[in-house]
């Protein structure tokens, strides 16, 4: 049992409530989100009947999600977490709401789509942004790697059981239907968000600063310019999805190397590892030099694409794609760690939200590398040259850097103010002596002995004693056996 334990997913940050019920609402809300996700490009492509549409879909949401990423990031370190979380938590569900009242309308209009995805994506973005700044808050420094490595899973799980889901509801309930579900879905983490405690900023006094937004997300900027930890996690993040994603190269591979049919293996062998290795994270979950961990994983990423890249047949392509899953679950989860333990709190929220936008801008750029270097130098050698480029920039950053090596070796930063030590029972015992008498009567202070011979020194003087001498109930003393 104690061996499982320590393979299995580590389970402790459940005992957390507040993260336990958020953690469980992510489960719900995921595969809703994951109903729009899928029911949003067909309605698009069902009123235009163009893929173009389909695809610019997406850019409308990109550079929306990515401002209000770093607003929301900077308003979580201006304000109560909790009821940025809640705001943007409300507004993904109203978005989602709209979406099925314009599909109940049959409003049939590609621009009130684009206007509703780019709104959502927006409040996803400031909403992923507080959430992982809320994270540090509810769970101690040490449980960090494991409680990433749970939401990272279900994220994950969501993305392949989402998708699963919606084809088979959608031939029989329609769109309508499940975009009402995910708008249902939502309200499992309102509620959970709304039993959070109250989260401002600790002391208050990020709110008196008096600045704007934007010159606190300068802020941001400059501390990350200024640490060179932190421009070393970005830096790594940002390689290993620009240099190693070959995602934009599955159909030319599905086409010409495997079948094309092979398409959606390829696609869910990449999140089917992470799942796999978010279910047995308890080794890697409990590493502490999170530096180390960030670089290889960078590493083992990159080892796994160039496998990839030279693979002929399905199942070993399958096999590379399901280790590269499993690395870039562990990157994830040690960026985040890193970020979220290297700052100060009030800084937190900034950093997420700088995350963010280089998590979703990293794919865009490996996307559009990987689609211009291999029609130019054909699939094998871009897949394959990518994969041995990010396992060198992971050596890169274990040689060159030995700050970023000894990252994380000594823990993680407060969660918040310092506490007071406490005393121990064998201090509050002496003081609880020195207070009280030989009886256990209270005792009074005492004054200091005159140093003339003469004087008269004063006694300590039973208060509780006296009472009951005056009122004639005085308990004799207890005579201790010698």
């Amino acid at each position: 049992m104690t061996c499982a334990k320590r393979v299995l997913v580590d389970v402790r940050p459940l005992r957390v409530g507040e993260f336990r019920r958020l953690w469980v609402a992510g489960i719900v809300t995921g595969l809703g989100a994951q109903l729009t996700a899928v029911v949003v490009p067909l309605q698009i492509y069902e009123v235009s009947g163009s893929s173009a549409d389909v695809g610019l879909a997406g850019l409308v949401g990109l550079v929306p999600m990515a401002a209000a990423a770093l607003w929301g990031g900077a308003l979580a370190d201006l304000r109560d977490r909790r009821r940025v979380l809640l705001v943007t938590t409300i507004g993904i569900g109203a978005t989602s709401l709209l979406l099925w009242a314009q599909a109940w309308a049959n409003l049939r209009s590609v621009g009130v789509l684009f206007a509703l995805v780019a709104v959502q994506q927006a409040l996803f973005g400031a909403n992923s942004t507080v959430g992982r700044a809320v994270t540090p808050r509810l769970v101690p420094p040490e449980l960090l790697p494991a409680a990433n490595a749970l939401q990272s899973t279900v994220l994950l799980a969501a993305g392949i059981a989402g998708p699963l889901l919606a084809g088979g509801l959608l031939p029989v309930v329609g769109s309508r239907t499940l975009y009402l579900a995910d708008a249902l879905a939502v309200c499992a983490t309102v509620w959970a968000v709304w039993r959070l405690p109250d989260l401002p900023p600790y002391g208050g006094a990020e709110l008196q600063k008096g600045g704007a937004v934007l010159r606190q997300i300068g802020d941001g900027v400059r501390l990350v310019t200024r640490r060179q930890v932190l421009l070393l996690v970005y830096v790594a993040d940002f390689a290993a999805l620009s240099l190693g994603l070959p995602t934009a190269l599955f159909p030319q591979l599905a086409a010409e190397t495997f079948r094309p049919s092979d398409i959606g293996v390829l696609y869910a062998a990449v999140s089917a590892g992470g799942v796999l290795a978010g279910v047995f994270s308890g080794p890697f979950t409990r590493v502490g030099r999170h530096g180390v961990a960030v670089a290889v994983s960078v590493g083992v990423w990159g080892a796994a694409v160039a496998g990839f890249g030279l693979s002929g047949t399905l199942v070993p392509a399958v096999a590379w794609l399901v280790l590269a899953g499993g690395a870039l679950l562990a990157l994830g989860v040690f960026r985040k760690t890193v970020l979220q333990t290297a700052v100060p709190d009030g800084m937190r929220g900034r950093l997420q939200g700088i995350d963010t936008v280089v998590a979703v801008g990293g794919p865009r750029v490996g996307n559009l590398l990987h689609g211009t270097v291999g029609a130019g130098l054909g699939v094998t050698w871009t897949v394959t040259g990518g994969g041995v480029l990010t396992v060198a920039a992971a050596l890169l950053l274990l040689v060159l850097f030995p700050r970023f090596r000894r990252a994380g070796g000594r823990g993680g930063a407060r969660r918040g103010p310092r506490r007071p030590p406490r005393r121990s029972r064998r201090s509050r015992r002496s003081r609880r002596s020195r207070r009280r008498g030989p009886h256990g009567h209270d005792v009074a202070p005492t004054t200091a002995a005159p140093r003339h011979p003469g004087g008269a020194r004063r006694l300590p003087v039973r208060r509780t004693g006296a009472l009951r001498r005056s009122a004639g109930t005085a308990r004799p003393p207890r005579r201790t056996p010698r």
